[in-house]
C-alpha cells in the first residue's frame, strides 16, 4: 500500500485532517508522477501532542536501548537501500549511480557515523563535587530540505534519537517521497509511538507552524538562508533553540603550487557534482592571475566531458535541476552573467543539445569573474562555475573570505603544510584540503549566513541536549 496521502503519527499511517493535495513532479519529465497530502495546523498539533506524549517516557530510555534502535534502523535502511536511490532518483532528478553511490549512501552512512559515536558518547561526567548531566532537549521539529533528502534526514533524525529525543519531520514538498520511505523504515524497525513523527507541506502551512509551536523545544532546518531567517523569527517568541545550515558560496583556491589540470579538473566535477545543487559546492574557483587562461581552457574540456540526460540512465552524470523554479532562477543568473561582462567559456542560456523537455541546464563556466559580480556573490544551485583571477596568496584569501556565507572551503595544494596554514585563515565550518573523501565524523555547518550549530556523528547529538549542573553531587 502506498503511504503518500497519509502522515506518519503516533506510531500509525493518518489521513490528514482537511484533505488537500501537493502534486510532485518528476524534473526529467515536467510531469507529476504522484501526490502528497497537505499538512495543516491540525496536523502539526496532532503530530506534536504525539512526540510529546512520548517524549516523558523515552527521555529515560536507557543509551544501549536507543542505540539497539538505532542499529534496527540501519539493518531496515540496508534492506530498503534500492528504494531510497530509486525515490530520490525521480523526485530530484539525480542519475540512478549518483542516487545509489551518493544520496542513498549518505543516509547509511551518517547512520553509520552516529552509531558509532554513540557507543563512545558519555552523557555524564563529574566536576569536583558536581555531576555534569546531558539531557535530551525535547520535541524537535525537523526541517529537510529536496537536494539531499536522506543526508538531511538521517543528520537530523539519527542524533536526536541518540539524544533522547522525539521529532516531528517535514521533508520538502519537492522532494518527500524519500522521506516517506523514510517513515517506513523507521515504522518496520520498531519505533516506539510518537518518537517518530511525519507531516508533509508547505513551508507556510508546516514548517513555520512546527518553528513556532509552543510544545516544540528546538528546530533544525537546512534550506536556504531566506527561509532559514523566517524559521528563526517565528521560533524566537517561543525562546526555542534553532540550528540551522543554510546557503553557501564556497571558494576553491588553486594555490600556484597546486597539481594546476588535475585540481582545475577536480574543481570542475566538484561544483557540478549532484547537478550543482550542493550547498558546500566550490562554485567560485580561485586560480592564479598568469594561469587564467590555462584554466578556463582545462575547464571547459571538463565540463563539456559530462554527460547530461535521463537520470534512470547508468552512464548519466548530470540530470536535470530540481523544478521549474529552481530552472529559471538559473537562467536568470546565467543571464547576468553575460550581461555583467563575465567570458563564459562553455554552456550558457537553454538546454542542452537533444534536451527538449526536463529542466535540464547546460553545464556552464564563466571566465574573467570580478568580485562583486552577481554570478560570484550569489549561491546559483545549479552547474555554473565561476573563475576568478588572484594576483598573490592575501588576494586569494581575501576574495575567498568577502561573502556573506561560511560553509565550506576547498585549498589545493601539493604542500600540505601550505595548505594547512591557509584553511586556518578560511572563514567557513568546513576547509576542505585537496579534495578529501567525504568525513562523516568530522562537523559539518557554517560560519555567518550559512548558519549555526554543526550536525555529522557526536557533533550532531550535541545539539540535541541541554546541559544540566546537579552542584552538591557529593563524592
Amino acid at each position: 500500500m502506498s503511504h503518500h496521502l497519509q502522515f506518519f503519527i503516533d506510531g500509525a499511517w493518518v489521513d490528514p485532517v482537511t484533505p488537500a493535495r501537493i502534486d510532485v513532479i518528476d524534473p526529467s519529465t515536467e510531469e507529476v508522477y504522484t501526490q502528497i497530502s497537505a499538512g495543516s495546523r491540525a496536523d502539526v498539533d496532532r503530530a506534536v501532542a504525539a512526540a510529546k506524549a512520548a517524549f516523558a517516557s523515552f527521555s529515560l530510555v536507557p543509551k544501549e536501548e536507543r542505540l539497539a534502535l538505532l542499529k534496527r534502523i540501519l539493518e531496515v535502511y540496508n534492506a530498503r537501500y534500492e528504494d531510497i536511490a530509486r525515490a530520490v532518483s525521480q523526485e530530484m532528478g539525480a542519475p540512478i549511480s549518483f542516487a545509489r553511490n551518493a544520496q542513498a549512501w549518505a543516509g547509511q552512512a551518517h547512520m553509520e557515523a552516529t552509531i558509532r559515536a554513540m557507543e563512545e558518547f558519555e552523557f555524564s561526567h563529574r566536576r569536583g563535587s558536581s555531576m555534569i548531566v546531558k539531557e535530551p532537549i525535547g520535541v524537535c521539529a525537523l526541517i529537510t530540505p529536496w537536494n539531499w533528502p536522506l543526508n538531511q534526514i538521517v543528520c537530523k533524525v539519527a542524533p536526536a534519537i541518540a539524544a533522547g529525543c522525539t521529532v516531528v519531520l517535514k521533508p520538502s514538498e519537492i522532494a518527500p517521497i524519500s522521506g516517506i520511505v523514510w517513515a517506513e523504515i523507521m515504522e518496520e524497525a520498531g519505533t516506539p509511538k510518537g518518537v517518530f513523527n511525519l507531516v508533509n507541506g508547505t513551508g507556510p502551512d508546516v514548517g513555520q507552524v512546527m518553528a513556532g509551536h509552543p510544545d516544540v523545544d528546538m528546530v533544525s532546518f537546512t534550506g536556504s538562508t531566506r527561509a532559514g531567517i523566517i524559521v528563526a523569527k517565528t521560533a524566537a517568541d517561543t525562546v526555542k533553540r534553532v540550528a540551522q545550515e543554510l546557503g553557501g558560496k564556497s571558494a576553491n583556491i588553486i594555490l600556484p603550487d597546486a597539481d594546476f589540470e588535475n585540481a582545475v579538473i577536480q574543481g570542475v566535477q566538484g561544483c557540478f557534482g549532484n547537478t550543482g545543487q550542493s550547498c558546500d559546492a566550490p562554485t567560485r574557483m580561485l586560480v592564479p592571475a598568469d594561469r587564467h587562461d590555462e584554466a578556463l581552457a582545462i575547464a571547459k574540456t571538463a565540463a563539456e566531458a559530462m554527460k547530461v540526460g535521463d537520470p534512470r540512465s547508468e552512464e548519466t552524470e548530470l540530470g536535470p535541476v530540481v523544478s521549474e523554479m529552481q530552472y529559471n532562477k538559473i537562467q536568470g543568473l546565467i543571464e547576468k552573467g553575460i550581461k555583467e561582462g563575465a567570458t563564459l567559456v562553455t554552456g550558457g542560456l537553454g538546454r542542452p543539445e537533444g534536451l527538449n523537455r526536463g529542466y535540464y541546464v547546460r553545464p556552464t563556466v564563466f571566465g574573467h569573474v570580478k568580485p562583486g559580480m552577481t554570478i560570484e556573490r550569489e549561491e546559483i544551485f545549479g552547474p555554473v562555475l565561476s573563475v576568478i583571477s588572484y594576483e598573490n596568496e592575501e588576494e586569494a584569501i581575501r576574495i575567498a573570505n568577502d561573502t556573506v556565507y561560511g560553509l565550506a572551503a576547498y585549498i589545493q595544494s601539493k604542500d600540505i603544510e601550505h595548505a594547512r596554514r591557509v584553511a586556518l585563515r578560511m572563514r567557513a565550518g568546513t576547509v576542505n584540503l585537496n579534495y578529501p573523501d567525504w568525513d562523516t565524523m568530522a562537523p559539518f555547518g557554517g560560519y555567518k549566513q550559512s548558519g549555526n550549530g554543526r550536525e555529522y556523528a557526536d557533533w550532531g547529538i550535541h545539539d540535541f541536549l541541554e546541559i544540566k549542573g546537579i552542584v552538591g553531587y557529593g563524592d
